[in-house]
């Protein structure tokens, strides 16, 4: 089960960014995802692995366990 998803969006909207803009951070950092992928993930529809968490913390300047509570 995603539990990040929604700590993702918080995250993700405090910092005021876009979906897009946050999937071409993951981009730049290796992790080819789409804004459609990043909406799945944010609604809770598609898992996360352990390296695309790791990843996603990074692209928003947070620590992994940020994304867990």
């Amino acid at each position: 089960m995603n539990i990040i998803g929604p700590n993702i969006r918080s995250i993700r909207e405090h910092l005021n960014l876009t979906q897009d803009e946050l999937a071409a951070r993951c981009n730049l950092l290796g992790w080819s995802i789409s804004r459609g992928t990043l909406a799945k993930i944010e609604s809770r529809v598609r898992k996360v692995s352990d390296i695309e968490c790791a990843i996603l913390a990074k692209a928003l300047k947070a620590k992994p366990s940020d994304l867990f509570t």
